[in-house]
């Protein structure tokens, strides 16, 4: 069976047209596109100056209204095909042509793949069908983007072997231009040279009695920077004889205006660390997207394309190439959706696939939380979507009119859907269509973690959840519904939120103590004593229903006894309403050769990393 991509119900009528060629629609519709990459573009190149002046608000604002600036591209340039041509009225064989002549346009352009993303996506507003033939759409990417080159390289090459370490690490440094100067550029290069041979020395503890650089060692990295919240990112890799070693190299602006090297980023945890899927998108200025993406690959061989294209803010680009590989998925594998495993949510029906490490999340037709609608959870997802997620918020992929084949389908997924969101599914022969779907990454349910875990790695759970809770905090996020069944635990171990539909603005809350009972009457009533806002929060009850299991209370009380403090809480709001942005930056605190930025990731421990024994995949609301 033929899998169609998106769609809407509702047929075109083919209408012959005059005065409308091919060529012309296909232009304005590159042309829109174009419009959108160079205010890509411009953002990036904005990031660098907010940097390099310490305006990180700035850079905030800018990630947020980034993500905004396809849909509106894609609007603009729909409304302009209306107004010239009646692109609703033109036949099957025209667009058959139009998709012919973009083809055709994009011969020598250095964003192929993105531009025929952004065909599609006009394509699919335009026509409105049900289901869209592959000969008006690129189901396939039809220009190879491999070993595409823009008008520079990529990446810049140095050689250690002939010019020194010393020199090499200097000039690599130098050659970013920032208009900022270093703080003490020699003292930053000894620094990650000894990080180097340290990380060389746990990397390859077998070589480093004889280890030397080769005649052909190259240190290569990307051309322009990563920047993302208050950090700036060198991103490349050491090539040492047959070794590639991924490396990262983070700058930090000081309150003086100077620039110094946090670190040395230098093995592939750290770099999936930094490039996760938690974290909002780098800022990143890219002449041939397709060539950074290669070359991060080479960095980090199991992350996909899908994943890299996102989190280098090309997240529609992500989106289509996310959808490629689940059809092939599909393709090549005979297991069925069944319903997510783990405790049952009141917003989602959850279901995922076991041979694939997603979930997919339908919202329900009638949700039984109070005040909660469709549209309400919507709004909460793209509040995440557009948020600094610091490493604790599940990125997701929305899609709409998405067909899958039917007898993939457990019976009881199908009568799930079918009793909970029956507005959001139809059942046509062979083929189910899902409305409207989130897809996220699966994790462990921390609920299921802490159940099946060793001490070791209850109390690395216990620990990360605070931590998770505190750095959500810092970041303006109330996660609302704090049960651990609505955090789950990465392949690195990392606590992270993903049930959504009650985050709410730390600045809206008001947290407050409970007041002393009048009377033990009052204390002993079903009812308050006490008046409670929409927004009032009492921290104290945390405990009442998160700390059941001794042993969890104790390790909670004993790390993060503060949560329970309507003073903690009520600090943290301030800060925040006072425009402070906590240092929180994708490495482990260790690593750090600095001391006066705040709070790192923390790293678990060896022992406590990857899921409890038992992993019973799950995230949903």
């Amino acid at each position: 069976m033929s899998l169609p991509v998106f769609g809407d119900v509702a047929h075109v009528q083919p209408a012959p047209a005059t005065g409308v060629s091919p060529d012309g629609v296909a232009r304005m519709i590159l042309h829109g596109f174009e419009r959108h990459y160079a205010l890509f573009r411009y953002c990036a190149q904005r990031a660098k100056t907010l940097f390099e002046n310490g305006d990180w608000h700035g850079i905030q604002r800018l990630n947020r209204d980034r993500i905004e600036y396809y849909d509106t591209r894609v609007r603009e340039c729909v409304a302009q095909l209306e107004r010239h041509y009646q692109p609703m009225r033109l036949g099957d064989a025209f667009w058959q042509a139009v998709k012919q002549h973009y083809l055709g346009l994009l011969g020598d352009h250095l964003q192929p793949e993105c531009a025929e993303t952004f065909f599609n996506s006009v394509c699919c507003r335009i026509l409105r069908r049900e289901y869209f033939h592959n000969d008006f759409i690129f189901v396939r990417p039809a220009v190879a983007s491999e070993f595409l080159e823009g008008a520079r390289p990529a990446y810049r090459c140095y050689y250690p072997a002939t010019e020194g370490l010393r020199r090499s690490l200097t000039r690599l440094l130098a050659d970013f231009g920032l208009a900022a100067p270093y703080a003490d550029l020699p003292r930053d290069v000894g620094r990650l040279i000894r990080a180097a041979i340290a990380g060389l020395r746990r990397q390859a503890p077998q070589r480093i009695g004889g280890f030397h650089i080769e005649p052909d060692c190259q240190v290569q990295v990307l051309a322009t920077l990563f920047f993302r919240n208050k950090g700036a990112y060198v991103v490349g890799r050491l090539i040492n004889g047959n070794t590639i070693y991924p490396l990262a190299i983070p700058l930090l602006r000081t309150p003086a205006g100077e620039i110094v090297v946090d670190a040395l980023l230098f093995s592939p945890d750290d770099l999936a660390t930094l490039f996760s899927f938690t974290r909002a998108y780098f800022l990143v200025d890219m002449e041939a997207p397709a060539s950074y993406v290669a070359f991060l690959r080479s960095l980090l061989p199991n992350k996909a394309n899908a994943e890299l294209y996102t989190m280098i803010g090309l997240q529609k680009q992500g989106k289509t190439l996310f959808y490629r590989d689940f059809l092939h998925h599909l393709r090549h594998s005979h297991d069925r959706f069944i319903i997510a495993p783990g405790i049952k949510g009141m917003v989602m029906s959850v279901f995922t696939l076991p041979s694939y490490p997603y979930v997919f999340k339908v919202i329900k037709d009638r949700i039984t939380k109070e005040g909660m609608t469709r549209a309400v959870v919507k709004r909460k997802y793209q509040m995440v979507k557009q948020h600094d997620r610091v490493g604790r918020l599940a990125d997701t992929w929305e899609y709409s009119q998405v067909a899958l084949p039917r007898d993939r389908f457990d019976p009881a997924v199908l009568a799930e859907l079918q009793q909970l969101a029956p507005s959001l599914i139809e059942i046509q022969d062979d083929t189910v269509v899902i409305r409207h779907v989130y897809i996220e990454r699966r994790m462990t349910p921390l609920n299921l973690y802490l159940q099946h875990a060793s001490p070791p790695q209850l109390a690395h759970g216990v620990i990360e959840y605070g931590n998770a809770i505190r750095e959500l905090a810092a970041a303006n996020i109330f996660p609302g519904d704090m049960l651990f069944k609505n955090f789950g635990v990465t392949r690195l171990g990392r606590v992270v939120f993903y049930d959504y539909d009650e985050i709410q603005a730390m600045t809206e809350m008001n947290f407050r103590r409970i007041p002393p009972a009048p009377n033990e009457e009052a204390e002993l009533a079903a009812e308050p004593w006490y008046p409670v806002g929409p927004n009032d929060v009492f921290p104290e009850e945390f405990s009442r229903f998160l700390l059941g299991n001794p042993r969890i209370r104790e390790l909670f009380l004993q790390h993060h006894a503060a949560l329970l403090d309507a003073d903690w809480w009520a600090a943290r709001r301030h800060a925040t309403q006072q425009g402070r942005l906590e240092d929180m930056f994708p490495y482990d605190t260790a690593q750090r050769f600095t001391a006066s930025a705040g709070p790192a990731v923390r790293k678990p421990p060896s022992h406590a990393t990857g899921p409890a024994p038992l992993d019973h995949s799950r995230s949903h609301s």
